[in-house]
């Protein structure tokens, strides 16, 4: 999860253009806003129910409930999964803090893995590591971590920047030991995993147990304010999602659970309507900017540009490439009209916010050598070649 964290906004080659597609759909969303206006439509009803429905067959998911944001969606999901006060959730530490903000406030303990080199993502050989060596075996067969002295009850893979996880392996791993397990994919609209044990593409969001999307303006799919969903195959997680998003009620005044107020509202998800009819298009656009960025830094040494393994089809929210010097080039592109971002300069296990949970640099190798290298440059739909070439040009030029 993201939100465009440590990125410059800059005239030129912005990072992200979130400006031109609005106009482009500027009458249609205005009508929308009218017709929201008119029937009083802002809480619940046919935008929310139509969305989720839609969202729901977009992801190849059985349910959908539409949450306030990708944080609720995340919580939601883990508290719907079975996740409870004392238990630890195994996820990775290059992600946004929501990640670990969502595990904290089901009242878990997030215990960090590192991460595959080349997609950034988590590696299932680090998780079934974490499993076999940092962690004992509970009376009820399901693994104790040494460092919480509590139970693992489910792992978050991340699906970062648009790329799928290896979700198969994680998936095997996970059964094995009992975890649930909450794709976060909240960068992961559309993204899709070819799953040999189903001999099939499966889209983020329909392999786990569970999954969140956040639907913040920057996202492939964004509202026009926050947003998020929680999806899933398992009816009993879509009804206990739906009642944490609306304080506990099985219906108006009946409070089954103690829930929160995270509902989506209306006119987002009548936005989100909107876009989503076009988010395979643009989805589309993205790996086509990606193939020419891959293409202009073929022949350089010192760009290392992004993996994307044969049996994941990414859709592109970030294109980061690794680079020596990363700090000068960034300020270099930034002198000459190109924003960037940093996702994620400082990895959380190292963050203040997250010292009690005991890390220290050098635990996580992997994780802490990209996060100096890491830098993502402009993607989105509508940049064209010329902006890229310029881009290309400018990189050469500050290394």
């Amino acid at each position: 999860m993201n939100k465009t964290a440590s990125s410059t906004q800059v005239p030129g080659i912005p990072f992200v253009d979130l400006v031109s597609p609005h106009l482009e759909l500027e009458d249609e969303l205005v009508e929308l806003y009218r017709r929201s206006l008119r029937e009083a439509a802002f809480i619940g009803g046919p935008l929310v129910e139509g969305f989720e429905k839609d969202f729901a067959h977009f992801c190849g998911a059985s349910h959908c409930a539409g949450v306030s944001s990708g944080t609720d969606a995340l919580r939601f999901a883990l508290i719907a999964s079975g996740v409870k006060p004392g238990d630890t959730v195994v996820t990775v530490s290059n992600t946004f803090i929501a990640t670990v903000e969502a595990i904290t406030q089901a009242g878990a303990t997030p215990s960090f893995i590192d991460i595959d080199e080349s997609t950034f993502n988590m590696d299932p050989e680090f998780l079934e590591e974490y499993l076999e060596a940092r962690c004992d075996n509970g009376s009820d067969g399901r693994p104790v971590d040494r460092r919480t002295k509590s139970p693992v009850t489910a792992v978050i893979p991340v699906h970062l920047y648009g790329q799928a996880c290896q979700m198969d392996r994680i998936m095997e791993i996970a059964a094995r030991h009992g975890l649930k397990v909450i794709e976060d994919a909240c960068q992961a609209h559309g993204a899709e995993y070819y799953s040999e044990k189903d001999k099939a593409w499966k889209r983020a969001g329909s392999m786990g147990h569970a999954a969140a999307f956040s639907f913040y303006p920057g996202k492939n799919l964004g509202a026009c304010g926050e947003g998020g969903a929680v999806t899933t195959t398992d009816a009993a997680i879509d009804s206990c999602s739906k009642m944490l998003r609306d304080h506990g009620q099985t219906r108006k005044y009946y409070h089954a659970i103690e829930g929160y107020n995270g509902r989506l509202d209306a006119i987002q998800a009548g936005i989100l309507g909107v876009k989503l009819k076009r988010l395979d298009a643009w989805n589309t656009m993205r790996r086509e900017r990606a193939k020419t960025y891959s293409e202009l830094f073929a022949d350089s040494e010192k760009v290392i540009v992004p993996s994307e393994p044969s049996w994941s089809n990414a859709v592109w929210h970030l294109y980061v490439v690794r680079v020596k010097h990363r700090d000068a080039l960034q300020k270099h592109l930034a002198e000459n009209g190109v924003g960037t971002g940093l996702h994620y300069p400082v990895p959380l296990h190292l963050q203040k916010a997250c010292e009690r949970f005991g890390y220290t640099r050098g635990e996580l190798p992997v994780t802490e050598r990209l996060s100096e290298e890491i830098l993502s440059l402009p993607m989105y739909p509508g940049l064209n070649a010329d902006q890229q070439e310029r881009v290309a040009e400018l990189v050469a030029g500050g290394l």
